[in-house]
């Protein structure tokens, strides 16, 4: 069984969700998380996903959406956490790539982030674009003020720096269809140094479809592309990357076991 770690599944319509659901069991992917960007929509999201076995939701603020609305409190995001398939906070992080918002909001809100992942005890979903110094800076300055805290990178797509900087402080790194891209050669040569004990696969769909997909909308169901790629790169088989994405999830996620 394969893990969507990370999808937007609000953003398929509810005739368009079921079909997307079934094809993704038909692919082997059994359980998916789709992700909080903004208060208002994390608030939804636990009903969306409560019908549902294979799902399970985060909530937070994308910093894309850091200054549409007042920066959420530590104990708004805590109190969104206590519905039983809410097991992650977030995606919180920087991007400097678009700057939709001051940086200096962005990175009061992904403090926050940090701050109640720690004090909800689950854990962060990062993203993290053209921000590689400043997202390993807030990640060192808060875990020295705080102690340590649950999260991981998705969708990497940074520098070896950043990867390396995060499986320092316990960090997971999770990869999207961007490692089936051409000229992703780096992110092949980071993924397959990472240790098969952080690694996890995602979609981010409806974004970021891989090859043979890609340019087309995304879907859970094709991260079991990534995840044979990302088996190419480890040298070993698909059914080996599954089952050790599998239980990386779990464990990060402790909520789900």
């Amino acid at each position: 069984m394969l893990v969507d770690s990370h999808c937007h599944l609000d953003y398929y319509t509810p005739a368009e969700l079921p079909d997307v659901l079934a094809r993704a069991a038909a692919a082997g992917v059994g359980r998916m998380v789709t992700i909080g960007t903004s208060m208002a929509q994390s608030e939804r999201l636990p009903d969306l996903v409560a019908p549902f076995e294979a799902l399970w939701c985060t909530v937070g603020v994308h910093p894309h959406n850091a200054a549409a609305a007042p920066i959420p409190t530590l104990e708004a995001l805590v109190a969104l956490t206590q519905a039983p398939r809410v097991i992650g906070i977030g995606e919180s992080g920087l991007d400097y790539f678009y700057d939709k918002a001051p940086r200096d909001i962005q990175a009061e809100n992904f403090r926050v982030h940090i701050r109640a992942a720690r004090s909800a005890g689950v854990p962060l979903c990062i993203h993290a674009r053209d921000a590689d110094d400043d997202i390993a800076l807030i990640l060192r300055q808060e875990r020295d003020m705080g102690g340590d805290f649950d999260f991981l990178l998705h969708c990497f797509s940074s520098g070896r720096g950043l990867a390396e900087a995060a499986l320092d402080m316990g960090g997971y790194l999770s990869f999207s269809g961007i490692l089936t891209f051409p000229k992703s050669t780096e992110l092949r040569e980071i993924a397959r140094d990472v240790p098969a004990e952080r690694l996890l696969v995602e979609t981010d769909s409806p974004y970021l479809a891989p090859v043979p997909f890609r340019g087309k909308r995304n879907e859970p169901a094709y991260v079991a592309h990534t995840a044979k790629v990302l088996a190419e790169v480890k040298g070993i088989t698909p059914e080996a990357v599954a089952d050790l994405t599998t239980a990386n999830f779990h464990r990060l996620f402790r909520k789900t076991a």
